[in-house]
């Protein structure tokens, strides 16, 4: 069996020892090409060394930010194992992506599966010719939105007053006139300084759905949803919008899938 060159990105000094202890203990053919801690240390190295490696075991959070940016500064043209904290039954799904993650605290198995899967990554690139590149991109994608931070409430303008408004309840967002509106759970609707597509990059779309052009409803507020014409949802919410809020044939599989999730 050929070397196994490791880079380990980490920016915990005490993890990325035992990180090496178990990689050696997992597999004799492995060689620690790198520990790096920073986003910028890492960047330096991959620029310097965009060959030296054959995979990287790489902390989602640093020092210095996230781990997401040193592939916005430099080319990982090699397999990435991500080390984490988020224990999310999201991540489940990584391990169908060709690569893998690792779960802190981690141990031997934990170690000895990743490695499996890179072997069997390497293989599969070498016979049917799988973009390890383009794998670890789609990764990537999934933990940003993971990993992604949104808005816990708003600031509200109201009656003279600057209110905040903790987003779960927020029944509904509403467009009416150019102006947005948040209905809270209680029924207050209250005119919000962002339009209706700044919302829905701001709240979190685990609760929130983008129903249609003048709707963002939460899911907590969904009473029901009917079937209406031409293969459309009809969906009642509480508080009572202030018209129908209808979803077009296309997003119904988009809705059907969120409300399952």
């Amino acid at each position: 069996m050929n070397e196994l060159r490791i880079v380990i990105v980490e920016d915990e000094p005490a993890t990325a020892r035992n990180l090496s202890h178990l990689l050696r203990a997992a597999d004799n053919f492995i060689r620690i090409s790198a520990n790096l801690s920073s986003v910028d240390e890492s960047v330096r190295w991959f620029a310097a060394n965009p060959h030296n490696y054959d995979l990287v075991f790489m902390d989602i959070r640093l020092s210095d930010g996230v781990s997401f940016d040193i592939f916005k500064n430099a080319e990982i043209l090699k397999p990435v194992i991500f080390v984490t904290a988020y224990n999310d039954y999201a991540l489940q799904a990584f391990r169908n992506n060709g690569i893998d993650y690792v779960l802190k605290p981690f141990d031997e198995e934990d170690i000895s599966r990743a490695l499996r899967k890179y072997r069997s990554l390497t293989a599969l690139r070498d016979h049917d010719g799988v973009n390890a590149k383009l794998v670890t991109s789609q990764l990537i994608d999934q933990l940003t939105q993971l990993t992604r931070s949104y808005k816990k409430s708003f600031l509200i303008h109201f009656r003279e007053k600057l209110i905040p408004v903790e987003v779960s309840k927020i029944g509904w967002f509403y467009t009416a006139n150019e102006v947005a509106y948040a209905c809270t759970m209680d029924g207050k609707q209250l005119a919000v300084e962002f339009t209706m597509e700044q919302i829905e990059q701001q709240v979190d779309p685990q609760l929130f759905f983008r129903a249609n052009r003048q709707f963002i409803i939460n899911r907590t507020a969904i009473l029901e949803a009917n079937f209406y014409f031409n293969g459309r949802l009809s969906v009642k919410v509480k508080p009572e919008a202030p018209e129908r809020i209808l979803i077009s044939k296309a997003r119904v599989p988009l809705f059907k899938a969120w409300m399952n999730s």
